[in-house]
């Protein structure tokens, strides 16, 4: 995680506006921001509100809404709305689960923060480690193609890896070790 992070905190360039969503892959990503300011970060995470908080030059927009301690984030309707009416450069997500080339997730709610973070963003990423693939869960979140890249470690397979380029989904391998 902390790998993909450090890479993922490469494609930010000072003066750009961030989405991170509530996983704790894509959160690891608040850990790097410091040194890449100054920023604007979207989240609906609460443990990178919680680290970024009173960090200089941050520009912090908290993302309100029903708390899920399950997922330590806000999502909603209210969560929804306000992401709705954002646009940011650059989005970070995970996903729990990568079928093909598509991701999924077990929680409805999620899925529709997810969507709307997709939507709301430019430029999108996808945050996974090797055990998500050849998974499934219960809700399709979307087709990989959505995202500008995936990041992963080094340890997926080739079989998931060329699957993923026969659909058209580019693939970066970090070397995790």
């Amino acid at each position: 995680t902390r790998r993909l992070a450090e890479h993922a905190a490469t494609l930010i360039e000072p003066g750009q506006s961030i989405i991170i969503d509530d996983s704790t892959t894509a959160g690891a990503i608040g850990g790097f921001l410091r040194d890449i300011r100054p920023l604007t970060v979207i989240t609906n995470n609460l443990g990178v509100i919680a680290d970024l908080s009173g960090a200089p030059g941050i520009n912090l927009i908290a993302l309100g809404g029903h708390y899920s301690k399950k997922f330590n984030g806000f999502f909603g309707v209210v969560t929804e709305e306000a992401l709705r009416s954002l646009r940011a450069d650059v989005a970070f997500l995970s996903s729990s689960a990568i079928e093909g080339a598509s991701a999924f997730h077990q929680d409805q709610q999620v899925v529709q923060i997810k969507r709307q973070m997709v939507k709301s963003a430019s430029r999108k990423y996808l945050l996974v480690d090797h055990g998500k693939f050849g998974r499934s869960a219960l809700h399709f979140l979307t087709g990989l193609t959505a995202f500008d890249a995936v990041l992963t470690g080094n340890e997926v397979s080739e079989g998931n890896a060329a699957a993923l380029g026969d659909a058209g989904v580019k693939l970066v391998r970090i070397d995790v070790r």
